[in-house]
């Protein structure tokens, strides 16, 4: 193997360390900072508010949210004021008709844990609790009903099939109302109206706000944003926004026409989306306290007395399942919808892999069943370039011992060493970089099921058979417990699974069936690397690992057909006659002979 060779195969080696190593290694050793929480106890203190948003277009302003003195029980908080009831297929909750805010949901269809005993997952808590997390929308202006302000509900429950109107009207006889309603999804659709019952005209501004205190479960990282995130004209802004960038350098203001914005996190998603024809002023804001928002404001309009004026406004609260999302962005046209998913740069492979993901798992009800569909498709797919590169390494294996009698001959003059092992190449038709491409090749598929697997919630929780109960995480049946008898948890790094070390196996025999590396430290990396990517590759979520592990088998079996196709000859091959090819400067050189 020529060096221009030895160099491609270390550098895809390389680059294939740096894509699955770098997450694990980050992670655990240059982890993100951490926020430093107080103890949640009745009489912990909360700091002042937000500070309101001003525009210049009419004088309004967001207003700041303010903070509860102490953080309570989020029960007792709940009771301590009035509420509409939401009851739908997939959200369970109430509206706090203090303020309009939509402070209390959780989503029943998701648990927290695999246990089927486990609570569903909550995402939005009123202010005074733990993990406080709200909606809201409003009007500012002369007679505006204020951020606190007890609203009127003309029904108790709020369903699918009936949406409810609330009510509020100034000392002036301005009537303000919002009519919610909510589909058998994620989506609040508010429209809110002003009816001018007064002498003089009026001046308002709608405006809409996400307020959250913490920043969550999860955490930030370079291949997933966590945070505040949104699309503003069309641009998507996610990774120069966030917590830690709000903290120090203070709010982000954009101006925008239409679009949304709101905070992610890994799965979940708390999203405003304006009227898409209206021009409006966007910020992202931080404040003491380990609190966080986002919000806007629209523009001025002047309602004349008699009259009645109408903005629509949207709330998206709840998972991001890429189909639904998908859904919103086209019946709805919100601009860019499905990017709350953080795909990052790998999206052009990462949506389509997704896809047919989804797609064979509706035919086999079994993501791990999918997955190895997956692999098999990509393989047939790959069929054609993989048979050459078998064919190749075929050949490789049969000119082996010329290419070893022809680094003994010339072991002294790496220059003509290296011409005759062209020349062999060349004689014989083996083209030995015809082996990196495949694996090239699979580099960016195996990095977007990865990032299919982080990011996609169709994919969490999801079962595969026996101890597989969850394929967005690691294998958790090692033997270094004794698969689960003895009562300790290795560390990640260490925690070898079946399937981690199925991979390595495969890895290994698939290694044997290639052709033996001439060069000694090349021999030796690729002997350490089966055992090397095992333990990389541990905690990694199990769909990864079964998809590689199927690949490796499905591999073997490629490679065992093509040496049978092409065997190692029975005899010893014929000697060929090394001519020389040029001139070259080095040690003295002695006349053609015969090489066996």
């Amino acid at each position: 193997m020529n060096q221009d060779t030895r160099n491609m195969v270390m550098a895809v080696v390389l680059s294939a360390l740096v894509l699955l190593g770098w997450t694990l290694i980050s992670d655990r050793y240059f982890p993100q900072p951490k926020v430093v929480r107080p103890a949640v106890t009745a009489s912990t203190t909360v700091t002042p508010e937000i500070a309101p948003v001003a525009t210049t277009a009419a004088g309004g302003a967001v207003p700041g949210i303010a903070a509860a003195a102490t953080v309570a029980d989020r029960g007792r908080v709940l009771g301590a004021s009035p509420r509409l009831v939401i009851v739908t297929p997939r959200l369970q909750g109430s509206i706090n008709l203090r303020g309009a805010r939509f402070d209390d949901l959780v989503l029943p269809t998701y648990r927290e844990t695999i246990d089927k005993a486990s609570p569903p997952v909550r995402l939005l808590s009123p202010s005074g609790s733990k993990d406080a997390y709200f909606g809201q929308f409003g009007w500012t202006g002369a007679g505006a009903p204020p951020a606190d302000a007890l609203w009127t509900a003309s029904a108790p429950r709020l369903t699918p099939e009936a949406p409810v109107t609330l009510n509020w009207t100034s000392p002036t006889g301005a009537v303000f109302e919002q009519v919610v309603a909510v589909d058998k999804d994620f989506m609040f659709t508010v429209r809110q109206r002003v009816r001018n019952l007064g002498a003089t005209p009026l001046t308002v501004q709608p405006w809409g706000l996400v307020s959250r205190l913490g920043t969550g479960p999860d955490a930030n990282s370079y291949n997933l944003h966590v945070g505040p995130v949104g699309v503003i004209d069309g641009t998507l802004h996610d990774r120069e926004l966030n917590y830690e960038t709000l903290r120090d350098d203070g709010a982000k203001r954009f101006a925008s026409t239409g679009g949304w914005i709101g905070f992610t996190d890994k799965y979940w998603l708390a999203a405003l989306v304006p009227d898409q024809k209206q021009r409006i002023e966007t910020r992202f804001a931080a404040a003491s306290g380990d609190q966080y928002q986002a919000d806007y404001l629209g523009g001025g309009v002047t309602v004349a007395p008699g009259r009645m004026v109408e903005t629509t406004a949207r709330f998206f609260a709840g998972a991001k399942e890429i189909n639904l999302l998908d859904s919103y962005m086209t019946s709805l046209n919100i601009p860019h919808f499905d990017l709350a998913v953080s795909w990052g740069w790998f999206i052009i492979i990462a949506q389509p892999i997704f896809h047919l993901l989804d797609w064979l798992f509706k035919l086999t009800n079994n993501f791990g069943l999918a997955i190895i569909g997956l692999t098999i498709i990509v393989r047939a797919a790959l069929f054609p370039i993989a048979n050459k590169q078998y064919e190749s390494m075929a050949k490789m294996r049969i000119v082996g011992p010329k290419m070893k009698a022809i680094q003994e001959r010339y072991k002294d003059d790496k220059v003509r060493q290296q011409q005759e092992v062209m020349n062999l190449y060349k004689t014989e038709k083996v083209n030995p970089i015809a082996g990196c491409l495949p694996l090239v090749l699979q580099i960016p598929i195996f990095y977007a099921l990865y990032k299919t697997l982080m990011v996609s919630i169709e994919m969490r929780h999801q079962p595969f058979v026996l101890w597989l109960r969850d394929l967005s995480a690691p294998d958790p049946l090692t033997p270094l417990n004794l698969f689960g008898a003895i009562d300790w948890q290795p560390p990640a790094m260490i925690a070898l699974g079946v399937l981690p070390i199925l991979l390595g196996v495969t890895m290994w025999l698939q290694q044997k069936m290639n052709p033996t590396p001439m060069d000694p430290v090349q021999k030796q990396v690729f002997a350490i690397m089966p055992w090397m990517f095992m333990f990389i590759m541990a905690p990694f979520a199990a769909g990864l690992q079964l998809y590689w592990t199927t690949n490796n088998i499905i591999s073997i079996g490629q490679q065992w057909w093509m040496l049978k196709k092409f065997p190692m000859p029975a005899t010893p091959p014929e000697p060929i006659t090394v001519t020389p090819t040029a001139k070259t400067v080095g040690p003295k050189k002695t006349p053609p002979r015969a090489v066996k």
